[in-house]
C-alpha cells in the first residue's frame, strides 16, 4: 500500500465545501459551547480502501479536514462516508447544500497488470446533496456529483442510516446504492480495442451507465469530551451490472470493495 497524494486535494475541497460534523442522533440537542462566535472542528482522517474503483489492491489515505458552524446551532449527524458538505438550506428535518468528494487515480505504478490501459488521474467531484430525517433516528441522503480532472461523468450516491446514541457512543448503519453515467463507467470499467491489444489479458468492453454498486456502511463514534471524539467505520460495496462485468474487474480486480477508516476530531469555540 502507498500513501496517496491527496492532502492538497482534500484541503481544497474543505476550503470549498465546509463539512458539517456530528456525532449524535438527536437533532435538537443544545451545543455544549459558548453561544457566541463559531464552533470549529479539526479532523485527522485515515482511510484504507481500494486503490481505484474495482481494484483488489488497497491504498492508505491520510488527510486533514476542517468544518465550522455558528455557536448555538444544533449539531447534526454526518455518516463516515458522506462527502464534504455545506448546507445552504437547513431546518429540523431537511438539509440541502453543496458537496465534494475525492476519487483517487489509476496508475501503472499501482499494479503492473494494468500495462496498456489508460492512466486515470485523480478526480474531484463537486455537486449537491439533500438529506431528510423522516424520524429522529432515521436519515435518508442523496448526493449528485460531476467529476473534474480524472473523469467527467455524473455519479450519485444514495443512502439510508439508522442512528442510535447510548451515552457517549453513537452507532450508525445503513444501506448504500452507487450510480454512474456511461462516461463514468467507461472511464473506470471500459476497455478500448487499443487498450485490449496492448494489454493482451483483457478484451474490449464498453459498459453502459446505471447502478454500479450496492452495499452498506457502519460506524461508531465515541465522544471523550465536548471537544474530543473518535470515529471508526467500515464500508462495503458490491459492484453490480456493467461495472461488475468489466474485464478489468474480472481479470485484475474484485467485485467486493471493502473500506475502513478512523477519524479523530477536536472542536473549539472562537470569539465573536
Amino acid at each position: 500500500m502507498r500513501f496517496v497524494n491527496s492532502l492538497v486535494v482534500a484541503s481544497a475541497l474543505v476550503a470549498g465545501f465546509a463539512a458539517v460534523p456530528a456525532k449524535a442522533a438527536d437533532l435538537f440537542s443544545p451545543v455544549p459551547f459558548v453561544p457566541e462566535g463559531w464552533i470549529v472542528t479539526l479532523k485527522g482522517n485515515l482511510r484504507v480502501g481500494p486503490t481505484y474503483p474495482g481494484a483488489d489492491k488497497y491504498s492508505v489515505i491520510g488527510y486533514p479536514s476542517l468544518s465550522f458552524r455558528r455557536a448555538g446551532t444544533p449539531e447534526r449527524f454526518s455518516a463516515p462516508d458522506d462527502g464534504l458538505s455545506f448546507s445552504f438550506l437547513e431546518d429540523s428535518a431537511i438539509r440541502v447544500g453543496v458537496v465534494g468528494r475525492f476519487q483517487g487515480g489509476r496508475y501503472l505504478s499501482d499494479d503492473r497488470r494494468l500495462f496498456g490501459l489508460d492512466k486515470i488521474n485523480w478526480a474531484v467531484e463537486p455537486g449537491v446533496f439533500v438529506e431528510y430525517w423522516p424520524l429522529a433516528f432515521l436519515r435518508a441522503r442523496a448526493e449528485l456529483r460531476h467529476g473534474v480532472n480524472g473523469h467527467h461523468g455524473f455519479v450519485a450516491d444514495l443512502g439510508l442510516d439508522l442512528v442510535q446514541t447510548f451515552g457517549a457512543l453513537t452507532f450508525s448503519v445503513g444501506p448504500r446504492l452507487g450510480l454512474g453515467d456511461s462516461s463514468f463507467t467507461q472511464t473506470y470499467f471500459g476497455v478500448t480495442p487499443l487498450e485490449a491489444a496492448l494489454n493482451g489479458q483483457v478484451t474490449p468492453y464498453r459498459p453502459s451507465g446505471g447502478l454500479t454498486s450496492v452495499g452498506a456502511t457502519a460506524g461508531v463514534t465515541y465522544s471523550w469530551s465536548d471537544q474530543w471524539s473518535t470515529t471508526a467505520f467500515v464500508t462495503y460495496k458490491r459492484l453490480v451490472s456493467d461495472a461488475a462485468d468489466s474485464p478489468i474487474v474480472k481479470r485484475f480486480g474484485s467485485e467486493n470493495q471493502l473500506g475502513f477508516g478512523l477519524t479523530a476530531s477536536y472542536s473549539f469555540a472562537t470569539g465573536r
